[in-house]
């Protein structure tokens, strides 16, 4: 994930402020949020889901993703691509 430049500290804040958000959901089994060594304001989030569905319906089209989003949207650029894996 690209924060927008400067903004890595705020971008930090709101995290802890939505991680309570994401351990609270169905299916959430662990999380573990990297900054980038080498790169500025680069970040890497892994998510671990009991289900791809707790994820993609139970997380994302959730009243709680609308809080993540607001808390944590504003600060990519670009947007990061979502991918799952196993």
């Amino acid at each position: 994930m690209n924060v927008k430049t400067g903004q890595s500290k705020a971008f930090e804040e709101n995290f802890k402020k939505a991680e309570r958000i994401i351990t609270s959901m169905k299916g959430y089994v662990s999380h573990d949020l990297k900054k980038c060594i080498e790169e500025v304001d680069k970040y890497i989030l892994l998510v671990n889901w009991k289900t791809i569905e707790d994820h993609e319906i139970g997380f994302r089209q959730s009243e709680k993703y609308q809080e993540w989003k607001a808390l944590l949207h504003h600060f990519y650029e670009p947007f990061p691509t979502v991918e799952h894996y196993k």
